[in-house]
């Protein structure tokens, strides 16, 4: 965590320029015991936050707040496998995740960022999006796809909780959004990022050798002849494709390794978390994870006063007399003003 706060404090030197108000920091917080089984039923009077080590007067949100997610899907050469484990996983975005009076929106990057599916509560219709996603383009715009959810996400309503989730690798591929506003963007809207990662290089390994009718968007796809003067299949054996692969390739992705891992900087400012997946069902239990984490969070709040404009707040949360419990918050904040 401390790696992280020095990684982003390097990578927004220039905070102090904003000028901007935030009147309330949220901090999603968790609780597990030893045997990493959620503790529930704590009281504001059970938990201690912590700003820079003072302690603080914090509210407890008691009511279930509905969830505005956006859903951030990365769809470059080197995310084909990926493409396909998502087909059918339209319902574990509404119904784990945004759950009861939630909506969900789909957007993908690559070379550009395009808007799928607007905020919806249908489960069909974010699944039938899924569906049509094709690989597009060989960048990972993975600021400017943050920038645009957070954008969606300030049209909505007062009253709701505002999550991302980032189904991508870790680093950036050519955004023109500045790592400074984006991270501002998040803090002021207290939205908390997820994010889930898949190795580039090991994907194209974990999925069954394709046909000519598997190049196709799954929405398009026939899965068997329906009547004798239907089409058909067409199960003609395509060659293997490892991805973008090649020496040049490895080496840039090397040279990548020095820019700023984004899934950590995100996830632990924003109270969110990184996920790592390689297989199906991998993926799906990931989204469970992230699905029961959102909906078994105390949402601690507080008004931090003093804060010099441009400084990094660190934040911790402990349970009075209970130093055997594991607690998990979002890593700090900026000192804005």
């Amino acid at each position: 965590m401390r790696l992280a706060a020095a990684l982003l404090l390097l990578a927004v030197a220039a905070m102090a320029q904003f000028k901007s108000t935030v009147p309330l920091v949220v901090a999603p917080t968790t609780v597990k015991d030893s045997k990493g089984k959620y503790v529930e039923g704590l009281t504001p009077e059970d938990l201690i936050l912590y700003d820079n080590n003072v302690p603080q007067k914090v509210q407890m949100d008691w009511m279930m707040y509905p969830i505005s997610l956006v859903v951030a899907v990365q769809t470059s050469a080197n995310s084909g496998p990926v493409i396909d484990k998502l087909g059918g996983s339209g319902i574990l975005f509404t119904q784990l995740l945004a759950a009861d009076a939630g909506e969900t929106a789909l957007i993908t990057f690559s070379d550009k960022v395009k808007v799928h599916q607007d905020f919806t509560s249908d489960p069909d219709l974010v699944t039938n999006a899924l569906r049509m996603l094709r690989v597009e383009g060989g960048a990972a715009r993975m600021m400017d796809a943050l920038d645009q959810a957070m954008r969606m996400l300030e049209r909505r309503p007062p009253g709701r909780r505002r999550v991302i989730l980032m189904i991508a690798e870790k680093r950036d591929r050519g955004s023109e959004s500045q790592l400074t506003e984006v991270m501002v963007r998040a803090q002021r809207l207290n939205a908390a990022v997820y994010w889930l990662n898949y190795s580039p290089f090991l994907q194209p390994f974990t999925v069954k050798p394709k046909t000519a009718e598997d190049l196709k968007p799954e929405a398009e796809r026939v899965k068997y002849q329906k009547c004798p003067m239907c089409p058909a299949p067409d199960n003609t054996p395509v060659p293997f494709d490892p991805g973008p692969g090649g020496w040049l390739y490895a080496i840039g992705e090397l040279a990548r390794l020095r820019q700023p891992d984004l899934s950590e900087l995100f996830t632990q400012t924003t109270g969110g978390r990184s996920l790592n997946f390689l297989k199906r069902n991998a993926l799906e239990q990931a989204i469970q994870l992230v699905g029961d984490e959102i909906h078994r969070q105390y949402l601690l709040s507080y008004e931090p006063k003093g804060a010099e404009p441009g400084s990094f707040h660190t934040i911790r949360v402990a349970v009075k007399g209970r130093p055997d419990l594991k607690v998990n918050t979002r890593a700090g904040y900026w000192a804005v003003q």
